[in-house]
């Protein structure tokens, strides 16, 4: 049987053209005077959730209209497009739980229904309307011995300065670091101490600095270095902390001494230890639990789901075929952020992080497969696939790479390029023996945050066109998800090999000597 055009790929076309609309109002002052340019753009956007209520993008389009209700309301005065912007939000927090746009718009409900507050013209940087201010929502951290990622969330994007402050004995005050953000307020309900009691910090708190500014301080013990940069859509400000150098150490001893007094490690198991020290490799299955992904070109496909089977799968090859560890940053539909996931790979000290996708594209008739590891981009398409897993759009693309160029002295540039390489060429030449029109789109580079500040080996594997109709219902075939994994496998295998030629002779030897 045909299937029917994916209703999720229409919601999404439409959305796109909803966007384009608001884009071009956003660039032209003179439009921006005349109502009926609003309303021109809200009915495009509320076009998206008319066409199907229960699709993904219904709430992405229902948060928009009330958007521009909100930003209406700014320049009419008029009482009703208040009201209009508060019904559509509202709607959002009943109609859709599970949807990041509830808490959005939950954001938006309190600004507009604060007591006394008189829209009135205002500048982007007039601060006294605390709907031009940004809200900081939480802190949130991940933790091992060397290595601490802190997260500073906040509902829009805001300036930051950053300082590092010494030791200071006369006041008894630890070294610490301090985030200021501007034109920002603290939410009422955040946390504002959080202890984290690692072997380089002491805890983070966050403070009302200002009227108008939030302080969050990092109280050191010690530490080597350190990286802040902001990610998009919601904005949040990322810390990395190193500590000194013993990472080798710590991992080291953490592989050759035995999890039991007396146990042994064997010579098969001490060669897999052993062999590029790929003991540890973690599995990201892409998107997750709010965030569907791309919508596939049938009806109720969704990357979200699709990644997680061929992450199942491909994390039991490997146990079985190259015997690591391997650990999964979601084993159900749970939603992750994207700076979460490349922190649960540096804080459980992996050795390989690859990242599970499925591409998609407008043009239906786009497909094959493609690698990527983490660097500046070097073409459109490239830059096209980073902004739509980033969740942010081509401009912001810009922004990153200004981030990566401070970042790439701790990114394992070569040898993500070399396991990309590796992992690329073996599904192309295993999945072309198998199956016809197999594409080798090749190796790209390009920034994606979920690889941004990883301490291994990273590649993003997009397995496949999920909006194209063959790859879509390939995707959704179990032989196939099976296929690619064990194509991965022999990928990560040949890298091993070529990087330490003797780290399978002694298992191979063994396996001779009993066959």
């Amino acid at each position: 049987m045909q299937p029917d055009i994916s209703s999720a790929v229409m919601a999404r076309d439409k959305y796109i053209k909803a966007e384009a609309c608001y884009n071009n109002l956003c660039k032209n002052p003179e439009k921006q005077k005349y109502r009926h340019n609003w309303l021109n753009c809200i009915e495009k956007f509320q076009a998206v959730y008319k066409h199907d209520p229960s699709d993904p993008w219904a709430a992405a389009g229902l948060y928009m209209s009330g958007k521009l209700y909100q930003e209406l309301y700014k320049r009419s005065y008029k009482k009703s497009d208040k009201k209009e912007a508060l019904d559509l939000f509202e709607r959002i927090v009943k109609r859709f739980p599970e949807s990041r746009y509830k808490y959005k718009a939950g954001l938006a409900i309190r600004a507009l229904s604060i007591p006394g507050n008189q829209i009135k013209e205002t500048t982007s940087d007039d601060t006294s309307n605390p709907e031009n201010l940004s809200i900081i929502t939480g802190l949130r951290f991940w933790s091992n011995p060397n290595y601490t990622r802190i997260v500073i969330d906040a509902d829009k994007e805001t300036s930051y300065v950053h300082r590092l402050l010494r030791k200071d004995p006369s006041i008894k005050k630890p070294q610490r670091l301090y985030v200021d953000l501007k034109s920002s307020i603290l939410e009422k309900n955040t946390e504002k101490r959080i202890p984290i009691n690692d072997n380089m910090l002491s805890d983070t708190r966050a403070g009302q600095h200002t009227s108008d500014s939030v302080r969050v301080v990092i109280d050191i013990k010690s530490f080597k270095t350190y990286k802040i940069f902001s990610l998009k859509n919601p904005f949040r400000i990322v810390i990395d902390v190193w500590g000194e150098d013993t990472n080798a150490k710590y991992k080291a001893d953490s592989k050759l001494i035995p999890s039991k007094q007396n146990e042994k490690l064997t010579a098969s198991a001490l060669a897999k230890q052993l062999a590029l020290g790929v003991n540890t490799i973690v599995i990201d299955s892409g998107h997750g639990g709010r965030d569907y992904g791309a919508p596939g070109y049938l009806r109720g496909v969704h990357e979200r789901n699709v990644t997680l089977n061929i992450g199942k799968k491909l994390a039991k090859t490997i146990r079985e075929n190259l015997g690591c560890k391997v650990i999964m940053t979601r084993n159900g539909n749970k939603y992750l952020t994207l700076e979460e996931r490349t922190a649960i790979a540096n804080t459980k000290n992996a050795d390989l992080f690859i990242s599970i996708h499925t591409n998609a594209a407008r043009d239906r008739r786009a497909f094959g497969i493609e690698t990527f590891f983490l660097n500046l981009a070097t073409d459109d398409d490239a830059i096209l696939v980073a902004a739509r897993e980033n969740a942010t759009s081509t401009k912001n693309i810009s922004d990153l790479q200004t981030i990566l160029s401070d970042l790439m002295q701790n990114a394992k540039i070569n040898e993500s390029s070399r396991l990309a390489y590796h992992v690329q060429e073996s599904m192309y030449e295993h999945m072309k023996k198998k199956y016809s029109q197999i594409k080798n789109k090749g190796v790209k580079q390009a920034p994606f945050y979920v690889l941004l500040g990883a301490q291994m080996p990273s590649i993003l594997i997009e397995t496949s066109f999920i909006s194209n109709p063959r790859e879509c219902k390939r995707l959704i075939d179990s032989k196939y998800q099976e296929h690619l994994c064990d194509a991965i496998v022999e990928g990560i295998k040949s890298y091993i090999k070529e990087t330490n030629p003797t780290a399978f002779l002694k298992t191979d030897t063994e396996k001779d000597s009993k066959g």
